[in-house]
């Protein structure tokens, strides 16, 4: 049984930081893991928390503008992934992330107790991972 549990890793891509957050095949519920900054080693970065966590499939969040159409940011985050790409073999799979920062700030205001934007962005992914895992 163990043998069919996959590892799941979401990233909610910025210009400056990646929320990242992960899941298994079994529960299926994501949860914020770690928020990492952008710098020239981030493709490393993000091969090393693969390695650690066993994952088996890599979820990014791809941004559109509010009628679904492409955008500036769209494009960065598939110029970051086709990059990535050649850091690891394993499935990339592209979801979109409407509103998971928006709402991700939102249930972090709800707790009343401070948090700080790298919180956002963990639990963002996480909100990403979830809608990921839903869709299948």
């Amino acid at each position: 049984m163990a043998d069919s549990i996959k590892f799941y890793l979401a990233l909610d891509i910025g210009d400056k930081r990646i929320g990242v957050a992960i899941a298994n095949s079994i529960a299926r519920i994501a949860s914020p893991l770690t928020t990492l900054h952008v710098t020239d080693s981030i493709n490393e970065d993000i091969v090393s928390l693969i390695n650690q966590n066993s994952i088996n499939e890599v979820i990014i969040g791809l941004p559109r503008g509010l009628n679904g159409q492409e955008t500036d940011q769209t494009k960065k985050i598939r110029d970051f992934v086709e990059k990535f790409k050649l850091h690891t073999e394993l499935p990339i799979h592209l979801i979109d992330e409407a509103g998971t920062s928006l709402k991700a700030k939102d249930e972090l205001s709800l707790r009343k107790k401070g948090f700080i934007k790298e919180d956002v962005d963990s639990l963002a992914a996480s909100y990403i991972l979830e809608d990921y895992l839903n869709e299948k």
